[in-house]
């Protein structure tokens, strides 16, 4: 071959990847989609309640409830929650899969080296071949005269000879169709995907502590009203023995006031048993063992209070912060590239290889440049008849995008949803707390007149019974709609999805 042919090729060789680089990207381009958010949120709340407020909320959001202990406990499960630890290595784990399907956009070169110690068949592919007049077997081996048949005489054959080797080798795909860029883009998004997943896993996390934890302080609170309530009862007990003593009351007032301490002594064990439950339920989250946090935690405190105003950011800013919401977007995102994967298997694919390699039959023969064995060159491969296989995996990933986008409809939509649901519930906790609190004061008036009335002799017992009941009632109605009041804000702040921002802001994927 003439030195102006060889350049020509050498030419033509290294122009594919400039006109790879040039190439087409076939398949659907992926577009965000857009979410269509209210211009205010819905909300029917008197003046003066806690109410939900456009300014930009605190992505640590259980500040807002200015509890020390919570705060502290917040931090503590994003640092040790085993459920985000398994899914910090389930991210690693994705982000590794995006690289191996990277790796496939560069030229891939190894090195290799052989040794072999071989000997032909004499009745082989050998008698096939031309051979020069027989000679010493020492000659045959050294590599001087080729092998066949009338290599040796008798049953000998041909001699065992030694085969070293070594050399590279390198091939690259050239991606004249985006096959490759899309399966990277694919991976990209499910790795997107898996990081959002994290953060769905945060605010969760996050919501499921402040509602515990808020639990806690209510269970605390019932324990603290029945224990008032028995040292009433037990008040209530002395006072009409004495006056049973006295002749100025009867052995059924003695007998009421005695089996009402036992029902209000009876209520104490289920709620020390959900006290505990509680408190090994916080256990789990920080990661610790089961009465870990009963030295902190075992001491009541009050409930959460809310605050006048809640910072619950604009409506427009729900597709940025809901977890659930940015994961439906990605896996729409993976299923759309995954379109152009399966459109680029049509077409040809087009692959650069070449391969030098130094091979001698004595080890001395190694260092020549005459032992040296080169190819290059590309190969092309053309689906020619598949039986339907590339056209059905087509149909397969259409279909897929198709759900995906109305998944991705329907998960924007539970997303409203579940924020109008929890606004009203923070409504009506706040409007039956209020109603409950007059209740609570009437009764404890109600109360007291009573026991003045049994005093002084104007009311008998019964009626004494009667309100302390209905107070306790009331009391422990309160409790739980103050306890709901402050849970049903962590049910809007998770329907928000805020939560993850500070800890797992937006990144950017690296490329390559």
């Amino acid at each position: 071959m003439s030195g102006s042919n060889r350049l020509q090729r050498s030419r033509a060789f290294l122009a594919l990847p400039v006109l790879a680089l040039a190439a087409c990207t076939v398949g659907p381009d992926f577009h965000k989609p857009q979410v269509k958010a209210p211009a205010a949120w819905r909300q029917t709340l008197p003046p003066e309640a806690s109410r939900p407020v456009t300014a930009s909320s605190d992505p640590a959001w259980w500040n807002v409830f200015h509890d020390p202990i919570l705060s502290r406990l917040e931090q503590d499960v994003a640092c040790a929650n085993l459920d985000l630890k398994a899914a910090s290595l389930r991210l690693a784990e994705s982000t590794a899969e995006r690289r191996i399907a990277s790796a496939a956009q560069f030229p891939h070169a190894e090195a290799n080296a052989s040794y072999a110690r071989e000997r032909a068949s004499t009745n082989g592919i050998l008698g096939l071949l031309g051979v020069m007049e027989r000679e010493p077997a020492g000659s045959i081996a050294s590599g001087t005269q080729g092998f066949g048949p009338t290599a040796l005489p008798g049953s000998v054959g041909n001699p065992s000879f030694n085969l070293p080797q070594y050399g590279m080798s390198a091939s690259w795909e050239v991606d004249l169709w985006g096959h490759v860029r899309r399966q990277v883009e694919a991976a990209t998004a499910a790795m997107q995907e898996t990081e959002d997943m994290r953060r769905d896993i945060l605010v969760s996390l996050m919501a499921e502590t402040a509602q515990d934890y808020i639990a806690l302080r209510g269970v605390q609170s019932h324990i603290g009203i029945v224990e008032h309530n028995i040292d009433i009862a037990r008040h209530s007990v002395r006072l009409t023995t004495l006056r049973f003593e006295q002749g100025a009351a009867t052995r059924l007032d003695v007998a009421d006031s005695t089996g009402q301490l036992h029902d209000f002594e009876s209520r104490l064990a289920p709620l020390k048993s959900q006290e505990v439950h509680l408190l090994n339920a916080l256990s789990f989250l920080v990661a610790r063992e089961p009465g870990a946090l009963d030295a902190e935690l075992g001491k009541p405190a009050a409930i959460p209070p809310t605050p006048p105003s809640v910072p619950v950011g604009l409506p427009s800013e729900l597709a940025e912060r809901r977890p659930d919401i940015r994961m439906a977007a990605d896996r729409l995102h993976a299923a759309t590239a995954s379109i152009g994967v399966a459109v680029a298997d049509f077409f040809p694919r087009i692959t650069l290889s070449g391969s030098l390699d130094v091979q001698a039959l004595q080890f001395s023969g190694l260092g020549s440049w005459a032992s040296r064995q080169y190819g290059f060159g590309p190969t092309a491969t053309l689906p020619i008849f598949e039986g339907g296989r590339l056209t059905g995996q087509l149909h397969l990933r259409k279909a897929q995008q198709q759900e995906a986008a109305v998944m991705f409809q329907r998960t924007v939509l539970k997303a409203w949803q579940e924020i109008d649901d929890a606004l009203a519930d923070f409504t009506a906790a706040q409007n039956q707390r209020d109603r409950l609190a007059e209740a609570v004061h009437e009764n404890e008036i109600a109360v007291q007149t009573a026991q003045a009335q049994y005093v002084q002799g104007a009311s008998d017992f019964l009626n004494v019974l009667t309100m302390q009941n209905a107070l306790l009632a009331s009391q422990n109605a309160l409790v739980d709609a103050t306890t709901s009041v402050a849970g049903s804000l962590t049910h809007v702040y998770r329907a928000l999805g805020g939560g993850w921002e500070r800890l797992y802001p937006t990144t950017q994927p690296k490329r390559g």
